[in-house]
């Protein structure tokens, strides 16, 4: 049985820095399992200090002018290339002139006009063949162990499929948490037939989290979504402070919570996630702190409640807005004196939870009407972090759309398929989408014109003229516009009467007559 310390030492797979000025550096794809199977069969071919990264076409002339002076040579492996062609060229020129040779290996040969500008500084393998068989040529290797982890096949088992799901994991790791060291530990193990039981226990915890959260991604490279993902990683450093969570329904309120969670200390610890609307009010209390046995009929058995289950975690509170008076009073205690005691208890228990809250009401109009208690929302706002809706980063949908699609259907999506999806607004946001692209699957429509307007068509019950304006379009009657405009200035200023008339220079009394 392989060790995969020892392996590491023996093949000095790079770790961390440079272990010496003759490191090479194994570039490949993401998507596609024949990426990382090519990668592994290069890998087991070279000798000395090796390291593999996983690189976009939109990132390779980036990746490259960044990179790390320690490496000597660079293999490409099946990375079409691409992005900026300046500053690829750029990056190029400037590597060969620090003697660092770049080796390009493919079964596809790069366009004519990148040939002229590129051929003097890459040096290009093109073979007319599987992307594993070109490496097996390349460097002259036997590969036929490895060709069955290239199926992308949903019908795989055993080792193959294990391996399959840790590389997907491995993708999934570097997406959200930028772990980068996974998916070369994946593909040292691939390379050196690693049996999933001898796999590093980082690797397994890895799967387990995949398997239990994968699909919950925040997708996308649009400014809004790159300051969505910035905050989180600011505020999973701080594993105590309480997170309100606002977005409209299907914006992901509860995918931000769980990389809140999987990105700090708690990670390790449990994540619970609970739906203040989805039980009755007189059930809240147990469902948050349990109940011993005998303590009320049909109460056979003790049972633990949310916040002692969480207990060393995270504990998701969805539609906090719903709460009844009566158990924000309840859930209030808690968080003031971090502990409670079960239902037909004598005993507190202490608890140490992180508490993170969502909603898409407006809780200081709540606040201001007696629904929500002024002092409750303080305690939960102590971070707040707004998902924006699909309609605001709109240039996100190609990354959203083309992302399930390739995973789902093993390939990618059209250009007209995209500008058809991106000519919609989503009331519903990404859940919608995804609907949409599940029913394209379903119905086998590749016509995305013809899906989309029959989707507005299914859904055009569902719009209110005054507060929705489905696809962009205006309502020609003009009482209905002007409705509509007074709702989404009242919105813009938080339901405040008064700000609302002075933005619009009208009296209170006309914005209370056109709301």
């Amino acid at each position: 049985m392989v060790n995969y310390a020892t392996m590491v030492e023996n093949n000095k797979i790079r770790k961390e820095g440079c272990l010496d000025m003759q490191n090479t550096l194994i570039l490949t794809g993401w998507g596609w399992k024949e990426y990382s199977v090519a990668a592994a069969a290069t890998l087991r071919a070279l000798k000395g200090a090796t390291a593999v990264r996983g690189v976009s076409k939109r990132r390779l002339a980036e990746y490259l002018n960044e990179l790390d002076k320690c490496y000597k040579k660079v293999i490409i492996i099946g990375v079409p290339l691409g992005g900026d062609p300046e500053l690829l060229e750029s990056a190029l020129k400037r590597l060969k002139k620090r003697g660092v040779n770049v080796l390009r290996i493919s079964a596809f040969p790069m366009e004519e006009e990148l040939w002229g500008k590129l051929s003097g500084l890459i040096d290009e393998r093109v073979f007319d063949l599987d992307l594993i068989d070109a490496v097996a040529q390349t460097f002259k290797i036997d590969v036929s162990d490895l060709k069955p982890y290239i199926s992308e096949s949903k019908s795989v088992g055993g080792l193959v499929k294990a391996y399959h799901k840790l590389i997907e994991a491995a993708m999934y790791a570097y997406r959200n948490y930028q772990d980068e060291k996974a998916y070369e530990k994946a593909v040292v193990c691939l390379a050196h037939n690693v049996k999933e039981e001898s796999w590093p226990s980082d690797l397994k915890r890895m799967v387990e989290q995949y398997i239990k959260f994968r699909g919950r991604e925040i997708t996308g490279k649009s400014t809004a979504m790159s300051a969505l993902r910035e905050r989180i990683n600011r505020v999973a450093g701080f594993p105590d402070a309480r997170v309100l969570i606002l977005g409209e329904s299907g914006t992901g309120k509860e995918t931000v919570a769980l990389q809140i969670h999987n990105k700090s200390e708690r990670r390790n610890e449990p994540f619970y996630a609970f739906n203040c609307a989805s039980v009755t009010p007189n059930l809240l209390e147990n469902r948050f702190f349990g109940h011993e046995k005998g303590a009320f009929t049909g109460a056979d058995k003790y049972q633990a409640g949310l916040f002692e289950l969480a207990n060393g975690g995270t504990l998701f509170l969805d539609e906090i807005g719903e709460l009844p008076l009566d158990a924000q009073g309840i859930l209030l205690r808690v968080l003031e004196e971090g502990r409670f005691m079960r239902l037909g208890g004598n005993e507190e228990i202490e608890v140490d939870v992180r508490l993170i809250t969502a909603t898409n009401r407006n809780l200081p109009v709540l606040v201001r009407e007696g629904k929500f208690r002024g002092d409750l929302y303080q305690r939960l706002n102590v971070v707040q972090m707004r998902i924006p809706p699909l309609r605001e980063h709109k240039e996100d949908i190609y990354y959203i759309a083309d992302g399930w699609w390739l995973q789902h259907n093993k390939k990618h999506l059209a250009e007209e398929q995209i500008a058809a999806l991106s000519n919609y607004d989503y009331p519903g946001n990404v859940r919608e989408l995804l609907n949409l692209l599940e029913r394209s699957t379903v119905l086998g429509e590749k016509d995305f014109t013809a899906l989309v307007n029959e989707h507005k068509e299914m859904n055009s019950g569902l719009v209110d003229p005054v507060t929705a304006i489905a696809g962009g379009d205006m309502s020609d009657e003009l009482d209905i516009a002007i409705r509509a405009h007074v709702r989404r200035v009242f919105d813009k200023y938080g339901q405040n009467m008064s700000k609302t008339a002075q933005a619009l220079k009208v009296a209170r009394n006309t914005v209370r007559k056109y709301l």
